[in-house]
Parts: C-alpha cells; sequence; structure tokens
C-alpha cells in the first residue's frame, strides 16, 4: 500500500488530491495537508479587494468533500521535509511518512525585498484572501479621502494578470462610485514593456494593453524597479533597455496595491538539492525532482525559468490552466509508478489566462508560453468578464460537490469558443 501525500491546499493541491484518489485503487492512501480548513479562490481576490465579493463566497470548507473521496484532510503547517527519510513534520511535532509527495505550496511572498512593501507596511495585496480583506478595509478609508492610487508589479514578480485586473477593477468602481475624478492613477510595473506579461507579450498584447490604460486615463512606468516605499510615497527607478538608470520618480500615493516577488515557501526551500536559489521545486519533464524522484511538485512553487532577460528581473507566470496540465501529468505519473510503469505524462506548457478589468476583460493564449509559438490570441471584451464570473461559480462547485479534476483547460477553452485552437496546437 502507498501513501501520496499533497502539502498546499490551493489551486495546485486540491485537484491533485481529488485526481489522484480518482485513479489510485482505494488500498492507497492519499492525504492533503492544508495551512487553513478551507479552499480559497484566488482569482476573486481583487473582487475582494473593492467589495465586490466576501471571503465567505470565494472560499469552500474542505472536510466535508474529501471526505466523500476517502481523502485525509489534515489542516496543519509543515515545517520540515525530511526527503532523505520521505517523511515530514508538521507545526504539531507529529510526523508524517510518504512514499510519494506532491509539493503544492504555492509561494511564499517576499515582501521583504522592497523596504516598505506589503500589508506591515505602506501597500496592499491581492495574493490571499486575508490580505485582500485588508485591502478592502483600507480602500473604505482611502474612499473618504481619495487621492492617487498607484498599482503595479515590484522586481522579479511573476504574476502580472492580477496586477493589472487590480488597477481596472478600482478604476471601474471609482467610476460607479463617481470618484474617479478625483484619483490620479500611476500603474508601475518591472515588466520592460506594457502587456509584456512575462511572456514576452502575447500577439498584440502591447498595445492592446496599452490602448486599455489610455481609455482609462490610467499613466504607467514600464521597466520600473520600485526601491523603497514610505507612507504615502514610493520610490521607482525607471530603467532604459540597458539597464542604466533613465529617471527616479518620487511618486505620491493615498492607497496602493503591489504584486510582489515570489520566493519558495521555507520548509521547501530548506531541503538540500530540490530548489533554485529562490527556493522554486526543480523538477523534469514529469514534474518529478531529478534528485528526489519520489517528490513531485505543481503550481507556483515549480521552479520556470524567465521567458527572457530583463532589464528589470521578471518571472514567468504559472496560469491556472498551466498548473491544471501539471496536476494531470502528476497525478498520471504517480499513479503509474505505484503500478510499477514508468512515469511518461508531461505538462503542457501553455498559458491561458482570463483577466477581469470590471465591466469588461481580456483574454489570451499562448500555445506553448515560451516563444515561438504554435498559437498566439489576445482579445478584449465585456464577454471576457462574463466567462470569469461564470468559471468562478463553476469552479467553486466543483470544489464543493468534491468533484474538481483538472478542468479548468476543457473549461476555458469552451467559454472562449476556441476549442479548435488546441487542436490545431497538436
Amino acid at each position: 500500500m502507498a501513501h501520496v501525500i499533497v502539502i498546499g491546499a490551493g489551486l495546485g493541491g486540491i485537484p491533485a488530491a481529488f485526481d489522484l484518489r480518482k485513479h489510485l485503487p482505494k488500498s492507497h492512501r492519499v492525504t492533503l495537508i492544508g495551512a487553513r480548513p478551507y479552499f480559497e479562490f484566488t482569482p476573486s481576490n481583487p473582487w475582494i479587494a473593492v467589495g465586490w465579493r466576501t471571503t465567505a463566497e470565494t472560499r469552500v470548507t474542505m472536510q466535508a468533500p474529501l471526505d466523500n473521496k476517502g481523502i485525509q484532510w489534515v489542516v496543519n503547517t509543515v515545517t520540515q521535509i525530511d526527503a532523505e527519510h520521505s517523511k515530514l513534520e508538521l507545526d504539531d511535532g507529529k510526523e508524517l511518512h510518504y512514499d510519494y509527495l506532491v509539493i503544492a505550496t504555492g509561494p511564499r511572498l517576499a515582501f521583504e525585498e522592497v523596504p516598505g512593501l506589503g500589508p506591515d507596511g505602506f501597500t496592499q495585496s491581492v495574493c490571499s484572501q486575508d490580505h485582500s480583506a485588508q485591502a478592502w478595509t483600507r480602500y473604505q478609508d482611502f474612499l473618504k479621502n481619495p487621492g492617487p492610487i498607484i498599482v503595479g508589479a515590484a522586481p522579479g514578480a511573476s504574476c502580472f494578470g492580477p496586477a493589472y485586473e487590480t488597477a481596472m477593477i478600482l478604476d471601474s468602481d471609482l467610476r460607479k462610485r463617481k470618484l474617479r475624478d478625483r484619483v490620479p492613477m500611476t500603474y508601475v510595473t518591472s515588466e520592460p514593456y506594457i502587456g509584456h506579461m512575462g511572456l514576452g507579450g502575447v500577439g498584440d498584447s502591447k498595445g492592446l494593453m496599452e490602448s486599455e490604460l489610455r481609455e482609462r486615463h490610467i499613466k504607467w512606468i514600464a521597466n520600473a524597479k520600485m526601491t523603497s516605499v514610505t507612507a504615502n510615497e514610493m520610490t521607482v527607478q525607471e530603467l532604459h533597455e540597458d539597464g542604466a538608470l533613465k529617471k527616479e520618480h518620487k511618486l505620491p500615493f493615498a492607497y496602493s496595491a503591489v504584486i510582489p516577488a515570489f520566493k519558495g515557501v521555507d520548509a521547501v526551500a530548506a531541503v538540500p538539492g530540490l530548489c533554485n536559489p529562490r527556493g522554486f521545486v526543480l523538477i523534469d519533464k514529469h514534474q518529478r525532482n531529478p534528485k528526489y524522484t519520489n517528490i513531485f511538485s505543481v503550481g507556483v512553487c515549480v521552479a520556470i525559468p524567465p521567458v527572457e532577460a530583463t532589464p528589470v528581473a521578471t518571472g514567468a507566470p504559472k496560469t491556472g490552466y498551466m498548473i491544471e496540465s501539471m496536476v494531470s501529468a502528476t497525478a498520471a505519473n504517480i499513479v503509474a509508478e505505484i503500478a510499477g510503469k514508468p512515469a511518461v505524462a508531461e505538462a503542457t506548457w501553455n498559458a491561458i489566462c482570463l483577466a477581469d478589468f470590471g465591466d469588461t476583460g481580456a483574454a489570451f493564449v499562448a500555445l506553448p508560453q515560451i516563444p515561438p509559438r504554435n498559437v498566439t490570441w489576445f482579445k478584449k471584451g465585456k464577454w471576457v468578464h462574463l466567462a470569469k464570473v461564470a468559471f468562478e461559480k463553476y469552479f467553486l462547485r466543483k470544489v464543493r460537490t468534491g468533484s474538481l479534476t483538472p478542468i479548468y483547460e476543457t473549461y476555458v477553452l469552451k467559454a472562449l469558443g476556441i476549442v479548435s485552437l488546441k487542436r490545431r496546437a497538436n
């Protein structure tokens, strides 16, 4: 009998546990470890930050769905991974032994890399529900005394979609409140140009996103390195293409929300030979760590090199589409190895994303993620906003009913009406 443990109960860990349980014989155990008793639908966080959603509406208590599927649910934090002896130590001192381990912890948010950044400093975050709820509290104070807003992405950031979403959703919300005329907005990003997205651009994403910002009267500074933040001011170095300093900006703000750089969580990063210097898990084409071959990893915690070198550091994003392809490959390979067969499944390094802009949205498809590509597609419209709202409901329902196995790819492609793109790419 094999014991498979999944660490992390997010967009990667939940479907990984369900998929493993679905395909493994009942004689094998599947355990899921999460720091909290519920699942959070992270893509809803920008809506929480402006009061369009509550945390209760976008989370699911996991005990019943997991019990119904025969998955052991452990609400705890892993403090140490002993990869040599295949065991974990939990925060309460308990030890768990595994035959196979799936690391789906997500990232550690490296706010400390920019002095003054983050919810414990002077900027807000939409990287977790708690942060988004705090952002909503701070935003309500801001609405009583509006002023300049700065939204953006710090050096080393890799998750640019939520930064754009936050800027556009704030703009939409302020217009609804008839306050937009009192709020100058600036988008500050480590991307070398608007619409780069950590992907080297997708189609004419540069032109489309610049047009969107212009239409909303949002100024921008790209190729920008945030160096420090104080209570009402952000210091930003704007660089030339060769990395030389072009201009230093002192930007006043009354409210700011910034996506930080990511690192690996401490317990994972501390394992010798498991991770790269940033603490992201090294994997082969089968999602398996080269040194510890019974450890697999999926999601944001996986090491993926940047698409290209940029003057200010940027990372490659891991979209929901990509994460679920990692989950499918990981589950298939663990099931195969337990059955005495070789691991052969590989994830598709493709990117599909729905970015909500409050009253409209943008969708992009990059097959594969790293250029040159078989398919490049980028479109804007209100239908994207509607598709993302529909997908939020669909995903949460699947989690509540315990029927969530990797379905993101199929559903999003249907929502966009471009199933044929995948067929042409294969």
